[in-house]
């Protein structure tokens, strides 16, 4: 009998609980996911029969052999994204240049109700195969995208516009098309305003690692005198840049670094001709504290003692065996305040936690 959510994630609780004991973190804060329609991406193959095509998945059976799995719905994905998909499917299947050699399927949605699909192909695309997706495109009014070998047709738009609500402001976000962003959006408003609770209000400044779309940035903003954030991918950047006009907010700087480059800058070991392009000084701020959100592989060594410098480091994690790595070495100089778990893929053993480190 398949668990329940509420068991899948009374498990999770435990296992996180139970792993995180050795550092004496305060009570575990939990914030659970909606059990339907809560994922805002979905990726499906197309599966093509001699007289058929539809959604499938694979999973693997008692030999470990891949199984075709039809999907006709997608509960866990948002209400939008089930709307979508028989219709689209039903356009596809009626027009023969759509339909040949489609492979792949991928929505992203947002609560504003914007919709982008990209559609992927084993085969080049022309004007006519445009033509039609045009077409397409204003019938169902989505924003389309298509893509084979070396090849990509934009549309309209390549991102979508998500709005987020964190307490009483809304921000608008732009979500590139193959870019990271985060999956649950009802969860990301929670884990948005346990950060900015986690940060209090500051006189001083903040310094963000790993900002990517400016997702956290944004309205950590207003509980700080300036921010400083950093980012390595180009797209995000360009991203952030745009949410930060966009929110019309005027106390962020985003410098284009990765964070072992901005830690070498910091130090003042090397010096980068993107933070003189971007008229960043450093030595006008005042940081008091640090946010991270960094990939699964978590903060390298030379990055964690940079971070240890500061009075307060919030550090969200999307691994928890890396988050327990890296607190080895910030519990030498920090305590936990605060502890989340944020629910943001249910029906799975991945975990997005928050935690918030003081020095002692």
């Amino acid at each position: 009998m398949t668990p329940s959510y509420q068991q899948q994630l009374d498990a999770k609780i435990e296992r996180i609980t139970a792993q995180f004991a050795e550092f004496t973190p305060p009570s575990l804060e939990v914030f659970h996911s909606p059990e339907k329609h809560f994922r805002m991406r979905a990726e499906f193959r197309i599966w093509h029969t001699e007289d058929d095509m539809f959604y499938a998945m694979f999973e693997r059976d008692e030999d470990n052999q891949k199984k075709v799995i039809r999907i006709d719905d997608f509960p866990i994905a948002d209400a939008s994204i089930n709307q979508l998909m028989p219709v689209l499917l039903a356009e596809l299947k009626s027009n023969d240049l759509l339909s040949k050699r489609l492979f792949e399927v991928h929505f992203l949605a947002t609560l504003k109700g914007e919709m982008l699909v990209s559609l992927i192909y084993r085969c080049p695309l022309d004007e006519q195969w445009q033509v039609l997706a045009k077409q397409l495109s204003e019938k169902l009014n989505i924003k389309l995208i298509g893509r084979s070998r070396g090849q990509k047709v934009v549309l309209t738009d390549e991102f979508v516009v998500e709005e987020l609500q964190v307490f009483e402001r809304k921000y608008q976000y732009k979500q590139i098309e193959s870019s990271f962003t985060q999956p649950n959006a009802q969860v990301c408003q929670k884990m948005l305003e346990w950060a900015c609770n986690a940060a209090q209000q500051s006189n001083k400044d903040l310094l963000e690692l790993y900002c990517g779309n400016g997702n956290f940035t944004l309205p950590l903003s207003t509980r700080f005198n300036r921010v400083l954030a950093t980012e390595l991918a180009k797209s995000s950047v360009y991203a952030a840049q745009w949410n930060i006009e966009q929110n019309h907010i005027d106390n962020i700087q985003v410098a284009r670094l990765s964070a072992e480059d901005f830690t070498q800058a910091y130090n003042g070991e090397r010096e980068f001709r993107r933070l003189q392009e971007a008229n960043i000084d450093m030595s006008s701020y005042e940081f008091d504290t640090v946010f991270v959100d960094p990939p699964r592989a978590g903060i390298d060594d030379e990055t964690l003692k940079l971070i240890q410098r500061f009075e307060r480091i919030i550090y969200i994690s999307c691994n928890p065996d890396t988050l327990h790595d890296n607190l080895k070495t910030l519990s030498q100089t920090h305590k936990i305040s605060q502890f989340a778990l944020f629910d943001q893929f249910p029906y799975t053993h991945h975990v997005e936690s928050g935690v918030l480190l003081e020095k002692i």
